[in-house]
């Protein structure tokens, strides 16, 4: 038998609980399901709506609904709010301005000192003079907030109680200097109602009349402190509340002082607020308020003053039961009354609490309870014992745990004999803020969960190791944070009066809840600082270089000589180069018995909450970074690598721009779905029997190895042999990372049987929505949506059998016929069908054959049992089902450009079949093989009747998202691979014949689409080239450097100054920012290898190439992410279920007729508002002072492009003659002489008066790295960091002397952005009757 604690503990990890809970509150308004189910399932058809084909047999829309539709349409039509923030500056200039927004690296590192220094009291006084050095140099600045001072407040106020008793004195003279400060307002820093919170409790504990006196004469009192928070207009019982107090014993007491103080300062309002506060702090609100309470326990209440008789005798006092204050029933009051509705339902969100706060303890309570089994059952010895993966990381865990309590201790003694005053990275603080038996875990599951990652086989890139391993540090310990201050966590809940989210109304009520929502979470919330790459690396490299040097395994193996078994014990990870496209690439292998083991052994230990489906609404998202799991802080926006993005997001919260996008991410993240049971046993019953069937791998690869050619000596024999034996090899170590992938998808989808579970979703830097749990979502592949279901259920009704029947239709591969075919075709293979779902692997395995299989088997199911129920219209179906956009990508150009040929195409127009442009580009390119193959063409000949519809469909698909020719040869390489049809040395020569027909066959299909392509590119280009103006005299300073032969070379730094990432902001007010720069990295020694990271915090220029051919797709991508963000909102707003995968939305069957009206309503509302021509006022509003170098635009084709384009320049007479005088002549064809506009050229003088109107910038030195081997970590806290250059050198590419004519002309961007192509006839509000539009 188990003991209990190890049951409990078991069923938590396994089952997280199998106790079924209410249903949380929603934060908007449903309408009841109730309502809008049909009464049977043979409710009267709805007639179609006049403006819908008949296939959608719409019903005439309620006022209520159009009123909706009209307000969305209103909303996207207004002029939407922009966030404008300035350019960044290059890494070698400092402004305040660029500080306050865009925080460097040195500083984020001090500020993270602080943060492990003041944790724990670890080492007050370092954070202490870190802290004044940042307010000498920052004073003032934002980065310095009031909840940092609060912290060094709280910090000294305890070390004088606690762990400094003896200096008291000096640390409350300390706090209350700082307190004065903010009062003062001196630092731009002001009290909070935490700071008077501090101060109380430092006057409870050092008031003269205390245990622990102290004597200042300037020590506030009571009365001085509730004066000052009341001129301030801070609530007292906000006071009393903050977690500064630990037990409702200070809190009380605090009650009493304020209460004394009202007194003397004449507030009876004071005093009656104080009285309510204690009121409720010592009352539990009871929803169930029939049922009689029990007795509250109560404590002895006497009375402070004696009473006499007559004779003097004192009276018997009869004790009277008093409930005592509580500090924590008067927290969850003002949470209540604070975040405006009941929105903190702790018994909802209790199992997800225990999910993610237990984690780490049940994973070390498994591991040792197997161990422990082992032991009981005798098979403790080597000899008995099998090579399991639960068993080897409990011995790794114990070992690693040791190892770092001794590292941790030596790392902190050397850093004790440095002196205070010299900078040099310490390790010790950070080490220590989460323990070492946590550390060790965490190192394991995350070097675990990484193997096979990156194109690694077997292994992981070592820089991505260290900085995975440091931010999971990082991450534990915010976590451990934010739980230890026991803050109640937001749910959603209903406004009473939901009045869309499109309306104004409606739009002040999001942003009014979500700000209030956000204040409340950040004051309970104790400071902490993000870490840098940096910080992450090194903390990194310690934990890895420990578990590497002490994680072991024994293998065993026969000599083939004496048949003798011989064990030998050998690290289960070690470290190693490979060369990846001729760079030398460090990784870390795990040794190839560890990597058997995780493809066949159970991996529920290598999991944690964050890559997991949650079991309670997801928090909703009230910040950039606050949303999702209740406690693991995620990002509501996956930044790429650009603090530029993560300060554009924060910025537009703050301003109320981006409400409608966390309302759509709350949409999607409230989404409850459950496993579907039967597919998880066929699943499980496969997966077992370790064969290969429908993308599940096999345990063993399964495919002969090539044979090795006769003759060896022939040369082309030999390097056949060669192609096929490397294809051979990878596709084996393929087939071992996806058998590991699927593991991850069954363990995690057995876990979550019988429970209702919900996908936090956050977006990528274009607004694209994903699930944040990585192993298992519906985004995955087929087998996890084959695995995955609504959790809950719809009456089918008449329409919903029908849409379910297409629905297999469209999974299996007919999806090109109509509706009424695809009816049929499934029709006539019901008896397939119900063989499938009654026999699915005995059976004639009909579903295997499909595109989608394990899909298509789920919804073989669903219709055989709706067929099955007796009353196929009532029966409850669960099942999700798909409506795809046609090459949605293609869609959005031909609505934007007005494109009635590629409108047609792609299914805008009204058609009675579906198009395929697929199939048509197929055939074109047909055609032309056809030509070739009367030339006797090799690849023609090869390939000539080969061109299927899916050889071609990757490489049309991504056209439009800017695939270049590389690109397209290898999409068309894997699919001729997979035909199996075609010699493997020949597919790669036939895919490049292959991929230039298919280009140029797109080329001319899509004529509307390249102009408005070329024209986003053209104006992508112009900014990346652009200086604002008030940077452009500092850009035209010229540093001398020496030539080899000493003379000097004068270039100016206008490439240097070249910072403007391309930005727009999406019609639902989300600004997006290219992260596209040149590539900078740092250089971290550490005792594994010397690792190079990029940093975000030190922008470099802008690469000017890849911001514009990445604006186009990223543009595009933007949109179709916003016309699913509408969607959502709309189907939530009538109440339909929904989810989405980019341009393929989900919903119930019975739903698909509502939600195709919806998708179509939502896209023509989206491009009925002028996107282009918004987008154009937007660049010339956010780059209204930005020049660009006339030496700029000769670069290329540039001017050429513009020219074609329909750019005209305007300058004066004055100004084209002095090109001409120049020899500058090139400009010619674009410019526009004219004396009556003003000239838009600008001739910017260099003198030294002209500088100093721009602000004086300060040189950065950055540190040069230090040459030797790498050390060990005690020794390597003094290590030095390396800055590279730029790795295209500082050659000053795109910069000119500065006696060249060029060198100080500019022209405004606004004066060469080009105008906007010729719009076709294509009329959008077409789509209404288009009934393939998504289908």
């Amino acid at each position: 038998m188990l003991p209990r604690s190890a049951q409990k503990l078991e069923m938590t990890l396994v089952s997280y609980s199998r106790q079924r809970l209410p249903r949380p509150a929603r934060l908007y308004s449903t309408p009841s399901k109730t309502v809008n189910a049909p009464v049977t399932a043979f409710a009267q058809v709805p007639l179609p709506h006049p403006d819908y084909p008949p296939i959608l047999a719409q019903r005439e829309l309620p006022v209520d609904e159009s009123s909706h539709l009209f307000a969305m349409q209103g909303f996207l039509k207004r002029r939407t709010p922009y966030t404008i923030l300035p350019t960044p500056l290059p890494d070698d200039r400092v402004s305040s301005l660029n500080s306050f927004y865009f925080t460097d690296s040195p500083t984020q590192d001090q500020l993270a000192v602080m943060d492990a220094c003041l944790h724990n009291l670890y080492d007050v006084p370092r954070a202490k003079q870190v802290f004044q050095q940042l307010r000498a140099s920052k004073s003032g600045e934002s980065l310095l907030e009031s909840r940092i001072y609060n912290s060094f407040l709280e910090a000294y106020i305890d070390m004088a109680y606690t762990k400094e008793p003896e200096d008291r004195t000096l640390w409350v003279e300390d706090a209350y200097q700082l307190y004065d400060t903010m009062e003062k307002g001196i630092e731009k820093v002001h009290p909070t109602s935490s700071t008077y919170a501090i101060m109380l409790q430092a006057w409870r504990r050092f008031n003269p009349e205390s245990e622990t006196p102290v004597h200042l004469s300037n020590m506030p009192n009571p009365t001085t402190l509730l004066s000052n928070l009341m001129d301030r207009e801070i609530s007292p019982t906000n006071v009393v509340a903050d977690r500064v107090f630990s037990s409702s014993e200070e809190a009380s007491d605090i009650i009493k002082l304020l209460s004394k103080a009202a007194v003397e300062l004449n507030f009876p309002h004071v005093l009656a607020e104080l009285g309510q506060a204690e009121s409720l702090g010592s009352h539990v609100p009871d929803p169930l308020e029939d049922v009689p309470e029990v007795n509250p326990v109560t404590r002895l209440n006497t009375p402070s003053e004696e009473t006499l008789d007559e004779s003097g005798n004192v009276i018997p006092v009869q004790t009277q039961g008093e409930v005592p204050f509580n500090l924590s029933n008067l927290r969850k009051h003002l949470a209540q009354v604070t975040l405006a509705r009941r929105v903190l339902p702790e018994d909802l969100a209790s199992r997800q609490k225990l999910l993610e706060e237990s984690v780490y303890d049940v994973a070390v309570e498994r591991l040792r309870h197997e161990a422990k089994v082992f032991d009981d059952l005798g098979l403790g010895g080597r000899e008995l014992q099998r090579a399991d993966l639960q068993k080897w990381m409990w011995d790794w865990h114990q070992k690693l745990k040791t190892r770092l309590e001794a590292e941790i201790k030596e790392i902190i003694a050397a850093e004790a004999k440095i002196a205070s005053n010299k900078t040099v990275p310490r390790m010790g603080p950070f080490l220590s803020l989460v323990k070492p038996e946590k550390l060790s875990l965490i190192t394991i599951l995350e070097i675990m969960r990484l193997q096979g990652s990156g194109g690694v086989t077997d292994g992981m890139k070592t820089a991505r190791a260290l900085l995975t391993v440091g931010r999971a540090v990082e991450n534990e310990y915010k976590a451990e944070m934010c739980k230890r201050n026991n803050i109640a966590i937001p749910s959603h809940a209903r406004p009473g009066e939901f009045t869309g989210y499109f309306t104004g109304l409606g739009y002040r009520d999001l942003h009014a809840r979500r700000v209030t929502a956000a204040k409340y979470m950040e004051d309970s919330e104790e400071w902490t600082s993000e870490w840098t790459q940096l910080l992450r690396v090194r903390v990194g490299s310690i934990l890895v270089d420990c578990l590497m040097d002490t994680a072991t395994i024994e293998r065993t193996a026969v000599d083939k000589r004496t048949n003798e078994e011989i064990k030998e014990h050998q690290p289960a990870f070690y470290h190693a180069y490979e060369y990846v496209r001729g760079q030398k690439l460090g990784v870390i292998r795990l040794n190839p018995v560890v990597s058997e083991r995780i493809a066949k052994d159970g991996v529920r230990e290598t999991l944690h909450p964050r890559h997991l489906p949650m079991l309670v609404k997801p928090k909703p998202w009230l910040s950039y970074d606050q949303g999702g799991y209740l406690y693991n802080r995620s990002a509501a926006m996956r930044f790429k690598d650009c603090q530029e993005q993560q300060t554009y997001l924060d910025h537009a919260s703050a301003l109320g721009n981006v409400e409608l996008v966390y309302a759509g991410l709350d949409v999607l993240g409230s989404t409850p779905w459950k496993v579907n049971r039967k597919i998880f046993d066929v699943v499980l019953k496969v997966w077992n029997s370790g064969e290969r069937l429908c993308k599940v791998p096999p345990a063993a690869y399964d495919q002969p190895e090539p044979e090795k050619p006769q003759n060896m000596n022939d040369i082309k024999a030999k390097s056949v042999y060669g192609t096929r034996l490397k294809a051979y090899m990878q596709d084996r170590a393929n087939n071992h990372s996806d058998r590991c992938s699927v593991n991850y998808k069954i363990e995690i989808a057995r876990a979550f049987l019988g429970d209702t579970m919900y996908l936090p979703h956050n977006l990528d830097f274009r607004g694209r929505a994903y699930p944040i749990p990585p192993h298992f979502n519906h985004i995955g592949d087929d087998l996890s949506r084959g695995l995955l279901m609504f959790a809950e259920a719809q009456p089918l009704g008449e329409r919903g059998l029908r849409w379910l029947k297409i629905h297999l239709a469209n999974l299996y591969g007919f999806d090109k016929g109509n509706f009424d075919e695809r009816v049929k075709f499934v029709m006539d293979h019901l008896e397939d069908v119900y063989d499938s779902a009654e026999n699915p692997l005995d059976g004639r395995r009909w579903w295997t054959k499909a595109d989608d299989p394990w899909q298509c088997l789920a919804t073989c199911m669903e219709l055989h049992e709706a067929l099955e129920s007796g009353d196929p219209h009532a029966f409850m179906s669960y099942l999700p089902v798909h409506q795809d956009g046609t090459c949605n990508g293609l869609q959005h150009y031909a609505a934007l450009g007005g494109d009635v040929k590629g409108a047609a195409q792609v299914n805008l127009s009204v058609t009675d079949r579906p198009s395929d442009v697929y199939t048509y580009v197929a055939s074109m390119v047909e055609q032309l093989i056809e030509e070739d193959l009367k030339k006797g063409d090799k690849y023609a000949i090869m390939l000539a009747g080969r061109v299927s519809r899916k050889v071609v469909k990757q490489t049309v698909m991504t056209t439009v998202y800017g695939v270049t020719y590389i690109g397209a040869r290898e999409q068309i390489e894997k699919q001729l691979k997979d035909r199996k049809d075609l010699p493997e040395e020949e597919c790669w020569g036939a895919s490049a014949y292959l991929a230039k027909k298919v280009l140029s066959c797109i080329g001319d299909l899509f004529s509307g689409a390249k102009a408005i392509q070329t024209w986003l590119n053209l104006c992508a280009r112009l900014i990346s080239k652009s200086i604002p103006a008030d940077r452009v005299p500092d850009a035209l300073q010229a540093p001398s450097r020496k030539k080899r032969n000493g003379s000097a070379l004068t270039r100016n730094r206008i490439r240097k100054e070249q910072m403007s990432s391309v930005v727009w902001t999406t019609p639902l007010g989300l600004p997006i920012v290219q992260p596209y720069r040149k590539t900078k990295r740092k250089q971290v020694m550490t005792a594994i290898q010397s690792v190079f990271i990029s940093d975000p915090n030190a922008p470099a220029e802008v690469n000017a190439v890849k911001q514009a051919s990445a604006f186009p797709p990223n543009f595009i991508h933007s949109l179709d992410a916003t016309h699913m963000m509408l969607t959502a909102l709309e189907c939530r707003t009538q109440g339909l279920t929904f989810a989405s995968v980019h341009d393929s939305y989900w919903t119930h069957a019975s739903s698909i007729d509502k939600m195709s009206e919806i998708i179509r309503d939502t896209f023509i509302a989206l491009h009925s508002s002028d996107v282009l021509g918004k987008l154009a006022t937007e660049f010339r509003t956010r780059y209204a002072s930005h020049k660009v170098p006339l030496a700029s635009l000769r670069i290329g084709k540039l001017l050429k492009n513009l020219e074609g384009a329909g750019v005209r320049i305007v300058t004066s007479s004055e100004q084209a003659a002095a090109l001409h005088e120049d020899g500058c002549t090139s400009f010619d064809n674009i410019m526009d002489v004219s004396d009556v506009e003003a000239g838009s050229i600008a001739q910017i003088s260099t003198s030294p008066e002209d500088s100093k109107t721009t602000e004086i910038s300060q040189k950065v030195k950055v540190p040069k790295p230090k040459r030797g081997r790498p050390f060990k970590n005690a020794a390597m806290i003094q290590g030095e960091i390396a800055s590279l250059a730029d790795e295209a050198g500082e050659d000053g590419a795109g910069d000119e002397d500065t006696d060249s004519p060029l060198s100080n002309k500019f022209v405004d961007l606004s004066a060469v952005l080009p105008p906007l192509p010729k719009k076709g006839d294509f009329d959008v509000e077409t789509i209404k009757k288009s009934q393939y539009f998504f289908s």
